[in-house]
């Protein structure tokens, strides 16, 4: 009989937790197409403001308040005077004239009727003084000062509260604080406030091609990675923390491998390099399996076929961007930036458009929402634009030249010279 039996194997059915489905997707037109508006609205909808948390003023610069603030004193917190000279009672120096002159007793401290105080430029109004004297208009006694001239009340001097009251709103949820609102609240002594972070980006650049700029070319068929340093680049000058990847191989291994391994650190993921060729079904084989996917075909050009996915277990949003720089900018700027927008609480998430004129008929496809590089010049207010033609040949330069994206809706084929082209301005005309 053998002294150990060996115990029987417990088979127990491994519990997959199945990861809840997208949201249904817009309807398409009747060409199988969806509408640019509906896939930006239907991005921001899977995508949730961040945590606030409590920063410094400082770092909180160009991010979205969460809470509203009003002041907790009064700016200035005394009178302070406008230039050197004397605080007094208005009523004293009525009838002060250069044949008889008001006199009044020099004294430190509160002013009463018939005394006067000693101030500086910037320095306080001592109390019980409602008006300043400039010192030309003085004899600028020590012990005693004739006063030659009548002086409102009020004059030469800043009220207490005339900049800012108590409890006067300051900052308001959703708002983004500039250089100038942070010196508000500086001014009122606050030094913290409750505010979304900067939200981090990584993306991720895929093709055995690649090579990384500042390093040789190995072979004819390889290129620098432009797409994806101009990418980091967009998402960086929207005020986002930017990390970049590159996976040279087309091992679904390694490309799922690095995207896991940045979804600790990422807000928002954005990929580059081939994954939107049709043959090419590496990346799209590797988010199916990290989350749940949307793939649609958009009326836009350029960036017609547009990849979303919620991956990992805190659901972390992809975007695939085209491998040409144009199409990864325009997306880019369509359906990221409003995004990135989001994630940052903004009130406002979508680009605003400025009214712009050509000079030139433009033409757009009809059916296709078309962006349009482009070159805008204010002219005295009126501001007009250049379109750059869209050329196989002009990638990167034309890019380079413009500071704006002409945005034609899909229902207009032709805008006549002088007739209005909205514009998502990329730099001041």
């Amino acid at each position: 009989m053998a002294l150990f039996q060996r115990k029987k194997r417990v088979v127990v059915d491994e519990v997959v937790e199945q990861r809840p489905p997208l949201p249904d997707p817009p309807a398409p037109n009747a060409d199988g197409l969806r509408s640019m508006d509906d896939h930006r609205h239907y991005l921001l909808s899977l995508v949730e403001p961040l945590p606030p948390f409590g920063m410094a003023l400082l770092d909180a610069v160009g991010l979205a308040l969460c809470e509203d603030i009003t002041s907790p004193l009064a700016l200035p917190r005394h009178p302070i005077s406008h230039m050197a000279g004397y605080a007094v009672v208005a009523d004293d120096i009525a009838e002060a004239s250069a044949d008889e002159p008001a006199s009044l007793t020099v004294v430190n401290g509160e002013v009463s009727p018939g005394q006067a105080g000693i101030v500086h430029e910037q320095g306080r109004v001592p109390d019980g003084a409602d008006t300043v004297v400039p010192l030309a208009s003085t004899d600028r006694g020590e012990q005693t000062v004739r006063v030659f001239a009548p002086v409102e009340a009020g004059s030469h001097l800043r009220s207490t509260g005339s900049d800012v009251t108590v409890d006067a709103p300051l900052a308001t949820a959703g708002q983004l604080l500039n250089d100038r609102s942070v010196g508000l609240l500086a001014g009122v002594g606050i030094d913290k406030v409750l505010a979304r972070p900067r939200p981090r980006v990584v993306v991720v650049s895929q093709g055995a091609d690649l090579v990384e700029p500042g390093r040789d070319l190995r072979d004819d068929d390889d290129l620098h990675d432009a797409t994806g340093v101009l990418v980091a680049a967009a998402a960086k000058q929207a005020g986002c923390q930017v990390w970049r990847v590159s996976v040279n191989s087309a091992d679904p291994a390694e490309l799922s491998e690095a995207i896991t391994d940045q979804l600790i650190r990422a807000d928002l993921v954005l990929t580059t390099g081939g994954a939107l060729d049709p043959d090419n079904h590496v990346l799209r084989g590797v988010l199916a399996d990290l989350g749940q996917c949307d793939t649609a075909e958009v009326a836009i050009r350029p960036g017609r076929s547009q990849v979303f996915a919620l991956v990992g277990d805190d659901r972390v949003p992809l975007v695939v961007l085209p491998t040409n720089p144009v199409a990864a900018h325009a997306s880019f700027h369509a359906f990221v930036w409003p995004m990135l927008r989001k994630l940052a609480g903004a009130h406002q998430v979508e680009q605003a458009k400025v009214r712009t004129y050509p000079s030139t008929v433009v033409r757009s496809p009809l059916g296709l929402t078309s962006i349009q590089r482009a070159v805008v010049h204010d002219e005295g207010g009126r501001h007009r634009v250049e379109l750059i033609p869209h050329t196989p040949d002009d990638q990167l330069a034309g890019l380079a030249r413009c500071n704006a994206l002409a945005v034609i809706d899909e229902d207009v084929e032709f805008v006549n010279a002088g007739e209005p082209i909205g514009c998502w301005l990329l730099e001041g005309p």
